[in-house]
Protein backbone atom coordinates (compact mmCIF):
# COMPACT_ATOMS: atom_id res chain seq x y z
CA UNK A 1 0.00 0.00 0.00
CA UNK A 2 1.01 3.49 -1.10
CA UNK A 3 -0.43 6.67 0.95
CA UNK A 4 0.10 10.22 -0.05
CA UNK A 5 -0.25 12.96 2.73
CA UNK A 6 -0.60 16.63 2.20
CA UNK A 7 -0.30 18.17 5.69
CA UNK A 8 0.72 21.94 7.01
CA UNK A 9 -0.32 25.72 5.79
CA UNK A 10 0.89 26.94 2.59
CA UNK A 11 1.92 30.27 2.19
CA UNK A 12 1.29 32.94 -0.77
CA UNK A 13 3.55 36.04 -1.04
CA UNK A 14 2.72 39.65 -2.14
CA UNK A 15 6.30 40.73 -1.41
CA UNK A 16 9.49 39.03 -1.23
CA UNK A 17 8.63 38.70 2.95
CA UNK A 18 5.22 38.51 3.32
CA UNK A 19 2.69 36.28 2.61
CA UNK A 20 -1.15 35.09 3.64
CA UNK A 21 -1.23 32.25 5.65
CA UNK A 22 -3.07 30.49 8.09
CA UNK A 23 -2.08 28.99 11.43
CA UNK A 24 -2.24 25.31 10.58
CA UNK A 25 0.47 23.08 12.80
CA UNK A 26 0.67 20.10 10.20
CA UNK A 27 0.14 17.58 13.69
CA UNK A 28 -2.88 15.39 11.93
CA UNK A 29 -1.35 15.04 8.76
CA UNK A 30 2.06 14.11 10.10
CA UNK A 31 0.19 11.83 13.01
CA UNK A 32 -1.22 10.28 10.01
CA UNK A 33 2.08 10.01 7.86
CA UNK A 34 3.63 8.25 11.15
CA UNK A 35 0.85 5.59 11.86
CA UNK A 36 0.54 4.36 8.03
CA UNK A 37 4.85 3.73 8.00
CA UNK A 38 4.50 2.15 11.23
CA UNK A 39 1.83 -0.47 9.75
CA UNK A 40 4.35 -1.09 6.65
CA UNK A 41 2.78 1.09 4.07
CA UNK A 42 4.69 3.61 1.52
CA UNK A 43 4.10 7.24 2.36
CA UNK A 44 4.72 9.97 0.63
CA UNK A 45 4.15 13.25 2.70
CA UNK A 46 4.11 16.95 1.18
CA UNK A 47 4.37 19.24 3.82
CA UNK A 48 4.16 22.61 4.32
CA UNK A 49 6.03 24.96 5.95
CA UNK A 50 5.41 23.64 10.05
CA UNK A 51 8.32 22.69 12.85
CA UNK A 52 7.89 18.94 12.78
CA UNK A 53 10.36 16.68 12.35
CA UNK A 54 10.00 14.16 9.27
CA UNK A 55 8.13 11.26 10.59
CA UNK A 56 10.23 7.91 10.78
CA UNK A 57 9.92 6.22 7.21
CA UNK A 58 8.44 8.26 5.59
CA UNK A 59 9.16 10.39 2.60
CA UNK A 60 8.53 13.68 3.11
CA UNK A 61 8.44 16.60 0.49
CA UNK A 62 8.90 20.25 1.67
CA UNK A 63 6.95 22.93 -0.41
CA UNK A 64 5.65 26.68 0.40
CA UNK A 65 2.80 27.71 -1.95
CA UNK A 66 -0.68 26.11 -3.02
CA UNK A 67 0.83 25.70 -5.93
CA UNK A 68 4.10 24.07 -5.62
CA UNK A 69 2.10 21.48 -3.22
CA UNK A 70 -0.41 20.96 -6.63
CA UNK A 71 2.61 20.39 -8.78
CA UNK A 72 4.11 17.96 -6.26
CA UNK A 73 0.33 15.71 -5.71
CA UNK A 74 -0.13 15.52 -9.09
CA UNK A 75 3.52 13.97 -9.69
CA UNK A 76 2.98 11.62 -6.50
CA UNK A 77 -0.78 10.34 -6.69
CA UNK A 78 -0.39 8.38 -9.79
CA UNK A 79 2.07 5.59 -7.57
CA UNK A 80 -0.37 6.02 -4.53
CA UNK A 81 -3.42 3.84 -3.58
CA UNK A 82 -4.86 6.70 -1.94
CA UNK A 83 -4.54 10.26 -0.18
CA UNK A 84 -5.37 12.01 2.85
CA UNK A 85 -5.86 15.81 2.47
CA UNK A 86 -5.24 16.93 5.93
CA UNK A 87 -3.34 20.19 4.29
CA UNK A 88 -4.84 23.64 4.98
CA UNK A 89 -3.96 25.08 1.15
CA UNK A 90 -4.50 28.72 1.37
CA UNK A 91 -7.80 28.82 -1.26
CA UNK A 92 -6.21 32.39 -2.31
CA UNK A 93 -2.89 34.16 -3.70
CA UNK A 94 -1.93 37.53 -4.16
CA UNK A 95 -2.03 38.40 -8.23
CA UNK A 96 1.69 39.70 -8.16
CA UNK A 97 4.57 39.50 -5.79
CA UNK A 98 6.71 42.21 -5.51
CA UNK A 99 10.15 41.17 -5.64
CA UNK A 100 11.39 43.45 -2.75
CA UNK A 101 9.49 44.31 0.90
CA UNK A 102 6.81 46.86 0.26
CA UNK A 103 7.71 50.31 2.35
CA UNK A 104 4.89 51.22 4.53
CA UNK A 105 2.94 54.68 4.52
CA UNK A 106 -0.10 56.00 5.57
CA UNK A 107 -2.23 55.24 2.41
CA UNK A 108 -4.43 52.08 2.18
CA UNK A 109 -3.49 49.33 -0.11
CA UNK A 110 -5.76 46.86 -2.03
CA UNK A 111 -4.56 43.48 -2.69
CA UNK A 112 -6.14 42.04 -5.43
CA UNK A 113 -6.37 37.84 -4.84
CA UNK A 114 -6.63 34.99 -7.32
CA UNK A 115 -7.35 31.52 -6.39
CA UNK A 116 -5.13 28.75 -5.64
CA UNK A 117 -5.60 25.23 -7.34
CA UNK A 118 -7.95 22.93 -5.76
CA UNK A 119 -5.59 20.11 -5.18
CA UNK A 120 -8.00 17.82 -3.84
CA UNK A 121 -10.71 18.44 -6.44
CA UNK A 122 -8.10 17.92 -8.72
CA UNK A 123 -7.43 14.18 -7.49
CA UNK A 124 -10.96 13.57 -7.24
CA UNK A 125 -11.37 13.77 -10.33
CA UNK A 126 -8.80 11.71 -11.85
CA UNK A 127 -8.60 9.01 -8.69
CA UNK A 128 -10.62 6.37 -11.08
CA UNK A 129 -10.95 3.11 -8.21
CA UNK A 130 -8.33 4.89 -6.12
CA UNK A 131 -9.29 7.17 -2.16
CA UNK A 132 -8.93 9.82 -1.67
CA UNK A 133 -10.34 11.10 1.95
CA UNK A 134 -10.42 15.21 2.29
CA UNK A 135 -10.42 17.19 5.20
CA UNK A 136 -13.19 20.51 6.35
CA UNK A 137 -12.58 22.64 8.15
CA UNK A 138 -15.34 24.56 9.04
CA UNK A 139 -16.55 27.25 11.65
CA UNK A 140 -20.51 27.59 10.86
CA UNK A 141 -23.33 25.16 9.18
CA UNK A 142 -20.67 22.08 9.86
CA UNK A 143 -22.33 19.37 8.70
CA UNK A 144 -23.92 21.43 5.24
CA UNK A 145 -20.62 22.49 3.87
CA UNK A 146 -18.51 19.61 4.49
CA UNK A 147 -20.90 17.68 2.73
CA UNK A 148 -20.99 20.06 0.35
CA UNK A 149 -17.61 19.43 -0.18
CA UNK A 150 -17.29 15.68 -0.69
CA UNK A 151 -19.38 16.29 -3.29
CA UNK A 152 -17.55 18.67 -5.62
CA UNK A 153 -14.65 17.30 -4.71
CA UNK A 154 -15.36 13.98 -5.45
CA UNK A 155 -13.93 12.37 -2.12
CA UNK A 156 -14.90 9.22 -0.67
CA UNK A 157 -14.62 10.06 2.79
CA UNK A 158 -14.67 13.69 4.62
CA UNK A 159 -13.21 13.99 7.90
CA UNK A 160 -15.06 17.11 10.00
CA UNK A 161 -12.14 19.58 11.65
CA UNK A 162 -12.72 22.56 14.14
CA UNK A 163 -10.71 25.64 14.43
CA UNK A 164 -10.59 24.23 18.52
CA UNK A 165 -7.90 21.52 17.01
CA UNK A 166 -6.06 23.95 15.21
CA UNK A 167 -2.17 23.37 16.60
CA UNK A 168 -3.36 21.45 19.60
CA UNK A 169 -2.63 17.64 20.45
CA UNK A 170 -5.88 16.68 20.94
CA UNK A 171 -9.12 17.04 18.55
CA UNK A 172 -12.80 16.22 17.78
CA UNK A 173 -13.64 15.32 14.86
CA UNK A 174 -16.86 13.77 12.73
CA UNK A 175 -16.24 11.53 9.68
CA UNK A 176 -19.04 11.01 7.06
CA UNK A 177 -19.31 8.73 4.01
CA UNK A 178 -22.35 8.78 1.53
CA UNK A 179 -23.15 5.12 2.16
CA UNK A 180 -23.78 5.23 5.93
CA UNK A 181 -23.87 8.82 6.68
CA UNK A 182 -22.38 10.81 9.75
CA UNK A 183 -20.80 8.90 12.49
CA UNK A 184 -20.77 10.02 15.86
CA UNK A 185 -18.21 12.48 17.32
CA UNK A 186 -14.43 11.22 18.38
CA UNK A 187 -12.70 12.79 20.74
CA UNK A 188 -8.99 11.91 21.65
CA UNK A 189 -5.15 12.62 20.57
CA UNK A 190 -4.04 13.28 17.32
CA UNK A 191 -2.52 9.94 17.25
CA UNK A 192 -5.95 8.12 18.27
CA UNK A 193 -7.50 9.81 15.19
CA UNK A 194 -4.87 9.29 12.69
CA UNK A 195 -5.02 5.36 13.75
CA UNK A 196 -9.14 5.92 12.87
CA UNK A 197 -7.94 7.42 9.82
CA UNK A 198 -5.82 4.89 8.39
CA UNK A 199 -8.00 2.09 9.81
CA UNK A 200 -10.75 3.54 7.30
CA UNK A 201 -7.64 3.93 4.48
CA UNK A 202 -7.24 0.60 4.89
CA UNK A 203 -11.01 -0.70 4.67
CA UNK A 204 -11.44 0.94 1.56
CA UNK A 205 -8.51 1.04 -0.46
CA UNK A 206 -7.46 -1.32 -3.63
CA UNK A 207 -3.86 -3.14 -2.67
CA UNK A 208 -1.81 -3.69 -5.58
Amino acid sequence: MRLLVTAGPTREFFDSVRFISNPSSGKMGYAIAAQAARRGWKVDLISGPVELPAPKGVKVTRVVTAQEMFDAATVLFPRCQAAVMTAAVCDYRPATRLDRKLKKSNRPRSLRLLPTPDIAAHLGKSKGDRIVIGFAMEDHDAHRHAEAKLRRKRCDVIVLNGPANVGGDQATVEIFRTASGWDPPVAGSKTRIAELVVDLVQLLAVPV
